[in-house]
């Protein structure tokens, strides 16, 4: 929540994350999981510059706090694609792993 030079780094670096996201999705597009967990990466990435370019920073609605454990730290739909799409990632890449 920086109005100063981060709210331009990171949008930058959405952006670059995109366009370099793009260039894996063409390269191995038979990949079909490969490409699965790159778009939920790209579609996070690309929710956060938005929230960016709109408001200055990202907002996390979502919060969870657990009867007994605490506070969850809080989060949104875009963290959630890039989560579930490094968890894919690793899922794909363990299985060429053991396909070797």
């Amino acid at each position: 929540n920086q109005g100063g030079w981060q709210r331009y780094l990171f949008t930058a670096i959405g952006i670059a994350a995109v366009v370099f996201i793009i260039h894996l999705l063409r390269r191995h597009a038979g990949q079909r999981l490969f490409c699965w967990a790159l778009a939920l990466i790209m579609g996070g990435a690309i929710g956060n510059v938005i929230d960016r370019l709109l408001y200055g920073h990202v907002i996390d609605f979502l919060d969870f706090h657990l009867a007994g454990w605490g506070h969850f730290p809080a989060f949104n739909v875009a963290d959630s694609a890039i989560t579930l799409g490094a968890i894919l990632f690793i899922v794909d890449e363990l299985r060429r792993v053991n396909k070797h």
